[in-house]
């Protein structure tokens, strides 16, 4: 046998032997509050997500190779450095014995050790209650750990007669004080966990972010081009187990995927699905002529936008089917087939955005809701679109904020810091994570491509906001492209706060085809 076989039995051997000595999902638990990690470092350490961990405490999966051996060295060191303690022995019921234990036999104490289990030696009647026993007392003598000893009941004197009345009846000997055993500390209840969970995930995922840039910075020996491109490398698995951390006291669970309907799946690799984005595409017709006279534009960036549009309505669950309008409710999100009313706005978006063909088209929960706001009496510029089926399920605005509160912290942190690096990883976290939530293959923890559209959606129905936002305080919107570009006419600073916070706007310097402040032919109207 060569020494390469030989060390892959030996490693199967080793596997074998802690496989064979695995323990229950509630020790695993245990072993790992012990040792103060989170679900999260465990996952990292052993290579797998977080709610993996979380299935593997809970018992409702077992680990499998090849994460499982390195979980079981984790698990047995652990248990070397926090053994479990033993449950005391459970004492036979005692017989009562042919003699009373002499006085100072009932004073004698339990002895206990360093490790809080008590002293045992060879079993012996115990000096108290007579039962055979391996502990001892503190001068070594056999006697019960505390309450597991019973004393023999003292024995009933006969009744006296008036003919046979004592002058003075004997005081029996007082109760030996029996040593108490240590008592286990409460558990804590259900919400006294979820409170400690949700203050120590709030802590860990902060120290996430900055612990993989110094890692990587460190690595690259201080090399920030180097650092960033190995930051953006590992966004995906790292913004997964942020959210993984944001889902610890979470009631739904994303790790069951329902099947999807047919219009979700793409026909094939190269082809999208049937959903309908509202991407814009937008030019305002009166500048698009470039005649004699100039007008002042300029080009806006709207910061983070992906970022800003996890706050949305997701579905939560198994998608149904419904016909007409009985899908349609503030509390369900999925996507919706409508047949659109006309948009008589030529001087504003189209919040659809630019479409080749006219009649019914699959549109997103988010888009459905602009189209809904807009046929409502504070706008009135269009008509309800009409609904002809939908699928949908229970959904809650609130699925991704807390990842989006985290995320948002760490740019605004490392925006104040001038953290360039810092600033690009955490805008590689969330983008990646909604472009690769749909079906990829650089992201397997999550498949909704239903999640995927609505977020795009929300940042487009976002951005269309922006664009009647400016033309109610009197700019003139030239265009609005993709997520976060808006092209405005006039001060555009008395509607709208600069910088680079999320809910701010700056000047767009990029390689886009007009950026920053620039001039166009006007026409006059």
């Amino acid at each position: 046998m060569s020494d390469d076989q030989f060390d892959g039995v030996e490693a199967l051997l080793e596997e074998a032997r802690l496989t064979a000595g695995m323990p229950g999902p509630a020790e695993r638990r245990r072993l790992r509050e012990a040792a103060d990690l989170s679900r999260a470092q465990v996952a990292a350490a052993v290579g797998v997500g977080r709610q993996t961990v979380a299935n593997w405490e809970d018992g409702s999966s077992t680990p499998q190779p090849p994460a499982r051996g390195k979980y079981l060295r984790l698990l047995e060191g652990l248990a070397r450095l926090h053994p479990a303690r033993a449950a005391a022995p459970v004492a036979p019921e005692p017989v009562a014995p042919a003699f009373v234990a002499p006085q100072a036999a009932q004073a004698a104490q339990t002895a206990w050790g360093v490790d809080g289990l008590a002293v045992q030696g060879e079993p012996g009647p115990c000096i108290r209650c007579g039962v055979v026993t391996p502990h001892r007392s503190t001068d070594g003598r056999p006697l019960h750990a505390g309450a597991l000893c019973k004393p023999p009941a003292a024995p009933t004197a006969p009744q006296p007669t008036a003919a046979t009345q004592p002058t003075a009846a004997p005081t029996p000997a007082p109760a030996p004080a029996a040593t108490a055993s240590p008592v286990p500390a409460p558990v804590p209840t259900r919400p006294q966990r979820r409170a400690k969970s949700a203050a120590r995930a709030q802590a860990e995922t902060h120290t996430l972010i900055t612990r993989a840039v110094h890692e990587e910075l460190e690595r690259a020996e201080g090399d920030t081009e180097a650092a960033l491109k190995a930051l953006i490398k590992r966004a995906i698995p790292d913004v997964m187990t942020l959210f993984e951390e944001t889902r610890a006291t979470a009631r739904y669970q994303f790790t069951a995927y329902p099947a999807l309907p047919d219009i979700l799946k793409k026909p094939s690799k190269r082809e999208p699905d049937q959903i309908w984005e509202a991407r814009p595409a937008f030019h305002h017709p009166d500048f698009s002529l470039k005649l004699p006279g100039s007008v002042q534009v300029t080009a806006l960036d709207a910061n983070a936008a992906y970022l800003s549009a996890l706050k949305c309505w997701l579905p939560i669950g198994k998608l149904e089917h419904t016909t007409g309008a009985d899908g349609v409710d503030p509390k369900r999100s999925g996507v919706h087939l409508i047949t659109p009313a006309p948009w008589r706005h030529p001087h504003l978006p189209n919040p659809l955005g630019d479409r080749d063909t006219d009649g019914a088209l699959w549109v997103t929960d988010a888009t459905l809701r602009l189209l809904s706001r807009l046929a409502g009496p504070k706008y009135g510029l269009t008509s309800a679109p009409e609904i002809h089926e939908s699928w949908t399920s229970g959904a809650t605005e609130n699925f991704l904020d807390a990842l989006r509160k985290i995320l948002t912290a760490a740019r605004e942190k490392a925006i104040e810091e001038d953290d360039t690096v810092t600033t690009e990883y955490v805008k590689a976290m969330y983008s990646k994570f909604v472009s690769t939530m749909g079906e990829s293959i650089h992201n397997r923890d999550v498949i909704r491509p239903d999640w995927m559209h609505n977020i795009h959606s929300q940042a487009y129905a976002n951005l269309w906001a922006k664009a009647y936002k400016a033309h109610q305080a009197g700019l003139d919107v030239v265009a609005m492209m993709g997520t976060d570009e808006l092209h405005v006419t006039g001060d555009w600073r008395q509607v709208f706060a600069e910088g680079r916070g999320v809910a701010q706007m700056k000047i767009k310097h990029g390689d886009a085809k007009a950026s920053g402040e620039y001039t166009l032919g006007k026409v006059t109207r």
